[in-house]
């Protein structure tokens, strides 16, 4: 066998033991590579973001959109009424703003004639007329006790006098009453919700006011609303 110089044994370990050298086809593909796929995150990114703007951007639109439509709804709906009675023209103001639900209410009533032959069936001197299909749910005590306490409480500017409301009790259509008031009235935010006040004819209201009623506070002669004219402007 032929025997391998150490110059050469030392030569092939030299060789083994050497680093493996990368070639440079090599490097630049690599950094090709990496160049795709940062410009990929980047564009995903730049994608992502300018649809999360888009939708921010739409979202915003169909709110504002939203609240015009609300507002010019709003503005569209009569702001007053003529309430015809037996004894005379009383035209109301109606509060949009600040019972919004209570109007509507009112307004859609108003539509379907829920008012047309409503008598006053109850009247109580310097406090308020009320007119309705049926009998109050608020006991007449409720009122008087209020009266004499009248006096010594503080009156909210919302129960004035010539101010039109509705109890609060009354959770369907067909129990919706009209109250106006003809004097201040006390401490009544927890059963009564002013919708509007009388513009003209209060003398009309003070002539209701003025009727024979009996020991229950109802008239003894038929007074009550003829028609309801509702009204933009007047």
């Amino acid at each position: 066998m032929a025997r391998i110089k150490p110059q050469a044994l030392l030569n092939q370990s030299k060789k083994k033991k050497g680093p493996s050298r990368i070639s440079i086809s090599t490097i630049v593909v690599c950094n090709l590579v990496v160049a795709v796929v940062v410009l990929s995150l980047v564009t995903t990114y730049r994608h992502w973001s300018q649809r999360s703007r888009n939708t921010l951007e739409t979202q915003s639109q169909r709110f504002g959109d939203t609240n015009a439509v609300s507002e010019q709804k709003s503005y569209d709906l009569p702001g007053y009424a003529d309430i015809n009675t037996s004894k005379g023209l009383i035209t109301v103001e109606l509060f949009k703003d600040v019972s919004p639900e209570a109007v509507d209410r009112f307004l859609d009533l108003c539509q379907k004639d829920h008012f047309k032959g409503m008598p006053f069936h109850r009247v109580i001197k310097n406090y308020l007329v009320q007119a309705g299909h049926s009998q109050s749910s608020i006991p007449v005590d409720e009122w008087t006790s209020k009266g004499k306490l009248r006096g010594r409480l503080n009156t909210s500017p919302k129960h004035e006098a010539f101010m039109l409301g509705t109890p609060k009790n009354k959770g369907n259509n067909k129990d919706f009453e009209l109250l106006i008031t003809t004097a201040p009235i006390p401490d009544l935010n927890d059963q009564l919700i002013v919708f509007g006040r009388v513009l003209k004819g209060e003398d009309v209201v003070q002539e209701i006011e003025e009727v024979d009623t009996d020991e229950h506070y109802q008239p003894k002669s038929q007074i009550g609303i003829i028609s309801v004219i509702l009204k933009r402007e007047l």
